[in-house]
């Protein structure tokens, strides 16, 4: 049998203020196509459908179009809780669409969840592990100590009743110990929310969920597909991609990967306000990509974000690269002393700051500024 794993959709979610309703409808089109392609029997989305737990309107027309369009292919689906779903808000109905072969695990219930697909003499278990934490299990183990993350989805996992001469996989949305994190997930202070890969032992594949970076962790059967689309600009250079899962024998299982490309990708630009808005510079970019753009001039443009939307409509983030922010390690406050004016003190400041001195228009403006404060005194 062969599977899409997916994971971490986050629809509804807003980049830098950006809506990214259009960039996830296409992308989700993107992956409709691959399922087709591919010949798929499953889908698995690992967690976090939504990115709020109140998701809009816009988001829940979103899916319900997504989850449609798969439920007409005839494949299975397999859909599990992440931390940023609301797990009873996404369990509405899920009794009413089991019979469109649409299976949602969203609320823990004691045990994971189980569906056996049977083709031919092929046997393969679906296990259902929502998102938990220690007190989501505790009221079902109240004869055990659960104090950790790896307490409570050890204990959990124990109750999965898998079959040894079967193909057993599992959905998991939880922070394996290892795995490496962008800055578009939640961290948890401490790492408190590690779950040890052991735990994950006796599955054939872990289809996990809630590191946006794809990769694997220890093996290449307990693994991360990644988010769909680039939600941080620390993912600008990744590839994002979807995994292929095909069953076989007992112990066969084979992985491969198909890349996503997103309707606007994130890019990192960076050189002087000259250079960016050079036409020899940015003609053979796609200038409907999202960018954060690096000015490397040693002055502030003035409303410099807004006169760059009219090359790069899509810049989410402006910043620089400068003697001023590649050695401003605080500064120490400058002490006054009676034989400085109040304009070499100010002087000495911007030095201490910028790391480079005032020009001879900016000392007349300040000197002026300084006059007429003076002046609406006296």
């Amino acid at each position: 049998m062969k599977f899409v794993h997916l994971s971490d959709l986050h629809i509804g979610k807003k980049v830098n203020e950006f809506n990214m309703a259009e960039d996830q409808k296409y992308i989700l089109k993107e992956i409709l196509k691959i399922i087709n392609e591919e010949h798929c029997q499953g889908v698995f989305i690992s967690g976090d459908v939504y990115d709020k737990t109140i998701p809009s309107g816009e988001a829940v027309g979103i899916f319900d179009d997504f989850l449609t369009e798969l439920s007409n292919t005839r494949v299975k689906v397999f859909i599990i809780s992440g931390n940023h779903d609301s797990a009873e808000r996404l369990e509405f109905g899920s009794r009413i669409v089991k019979d469109r072969d649409i299976y949602i695990a969203s609320v823990f219930k004691g045990a994971p969840e189980k569906v056996t697909l049977k083709e031919k003499d092929e046997t393969v278990n679906i296990f259902m592990l929502p998102f938990v934490k220690p007190s989501t299990v505790r009221p079902f183990f109240e004869d055990k100590t659960i104090e950790t993350y790896n307490d409570c989805v050890k204990l959990a996992l124990e109750k999965a009743e898998t079959k040894e001469d079967e193909i057993n996989i599992l959905l998991a949305h939880q922070f394996v110990t290892g795995a490496l994190k962008s800055d578009s997930e939640e961290v948890s202070v401490g790492g408190i929310d590690n779950v040890n890969a052991d735990v994950f032992e006796g599955f054939d594949y872990v289809a996990l969920g809630h590191i946006h970076r794809p990769q694997n962790i220890s093996t290449e059967t307990l693994r991360y597909c990644g988010t769909p689309l680039k939600y941080s600009f620390s993912e600008a250079s990744h590839k994002k991609s979807v995994t292929i899962v095909e069953t076989g024998k007992k112990g066969e299982i084979s992985i491969k990967t198909r890349e996503l490309k997103p309707l606007r990708d994130m890019k990192i630009i960076e050189g002087s306000y000259m250079d960016v808005t050079d036409r020899e510079f940015y003609k053979g970019l796609n200038l409907d990509d999202y960018y954060k753009i690096i000015l490397t001039d040693e002055k502030d443009i003035p409303d410099a974000i807004n006169k760059l939307r009219a090359v790069y409509k899509n810049i989410m983030i402006l910043d620089y690269k400068n003697t001023r922010t590649m050695n401003n390690n605080g500064v120490d406050a400058v002490q006054p002393v009676e034989d400085k004016s109040p304009f070499e003190m100010f002087e000495e400041l911007y030095k201490l700051q910028n790391n480079i001195s005032m020009d001879d228009e900016e000392k007349s403006f300040i000197k002026n500024i300084m006059e007429e404060v003076w002046e609406e005194e006296l």
